[in-house]
């Protein structure tokens, strides 16, 4: 008799934990009843199936991420470059996730086939400078909407896709690097020429201009000049007619002055006018 209850018991306790199951905070649940959904439960708590009947898969609600592995793409002006890309998304329909992609690997080769899509077809418009620098948001943004619009069905939500890196294939990584450089190189010898035509153009002016500075002060010595002879020549005519002796004496030892130095020897005749001067000197 023991042995009977200790069964029933048994079997209640085992029924008991195959007729109930638990959903967290993190997760939503599908209840499937012989193999078709039956119901989808969002709240957390615990709830109660049909033991051995029905079946029970969770699903995370949280953020997850989604890693690609780097991918081959033609870019604008045929040029491959290889990209590596994530994204962040989350299950928004539990139901339809299940239908559609089962489960989170197949959900992971969902995305990668709308994400590497849109990647591809977005990036295909742009260059490598573009790509790298001025379009990269504008690119993120539109792949991220279009690839949100394609995963809804599937009952995901897609909420941002992101390039971590840009790489060159390596085949042609150093054609690429020389054809760089020898844009680099063309821009330099642009640039050094415009250096020198604009450093001829600088010099030409100043040349230009010194010697129209050179003339300013020529002729505005001239002018100084002419003014001083003029202004002597008024003195020297004012001294003459106040006492022509000493005039004629003066001018007298300017003559000397600029015909003698300290080396010249005079001969003077005793009758001589110079003589007459230092005589009375």
């Amino acid at each position: 008799m023991k042995k009977i209850i200790i069964s029933i018991l048994a079997l209640i306790v085992i029924v008991s934990s195959t007729s109930l199951f638990q959903v967290s905070e993190i997760e939503n649940a599908v209840v499937i009843r012989l193999g078709k959904p039956k119901e989808v439960v969002t709240e957390p708590g615990l709830y109660v199936k049909l033991p051995f009947v029905d079946d029970v898969r969770y699903f995370d609600k949280r953020l997850l991420n989604y890693d690609a592995a780097p991918k081959g793409i033609i870019i604008k002006g045929k040029k491959s470059i290889v990209i590596d890309n994530y994204a962040r998304w989350r299950i928004t329909d539990p139901l339809l996730f299940l239908q559609s992609v089962q489960n989170i690997a197949g959900a992971q080769a969902r995305l990668d086939d709308i994400v590497y899509s849109e990647l591809r077809r977005e990036m295909g418009k742009y260059t490598l400078s573009e790509i790298i620098s001025s379009k990269r948001d504008l690119i993120m943004e539109n792949v991220t909407a279009e690839s949100k619009s394609k995963a809804k069905s599937s009952g995901i939500e897609i909420v941002d896709v992101r390039i971590k890196r840009v790489e060159l294939p390596k085949e042609n990584e150093q054609n690429i690097y020389k054809r760089m450089e020898a844009e680099r190189n063309q821009q330099a010898k642009k640039y050094r020429a415009e250096g020198r035509e604009k450093s001829l153009e600088i010099t030409s002016q100043a040349d230009q201009e010194k010697t129209i500075i050179l003339a300013e002060a020529y002729r505005k010595s001239e002018e100084l000049k002419g003014e001083g002879d003029a202004q002597a020549l008024v003195i020297y005519a004012d001294a003459y007619n106040r006492d022509p002796e000493f005039y004629k004496f003066m001018k007298t030892l300017e003559a000397y002055e600029k015909v003698m130095d300290s080396k010249t020897k005079v001969i003077l005749s005793t009758d001589s006018e110079l003589w007459n001067m230092l005589q009375t000197k």
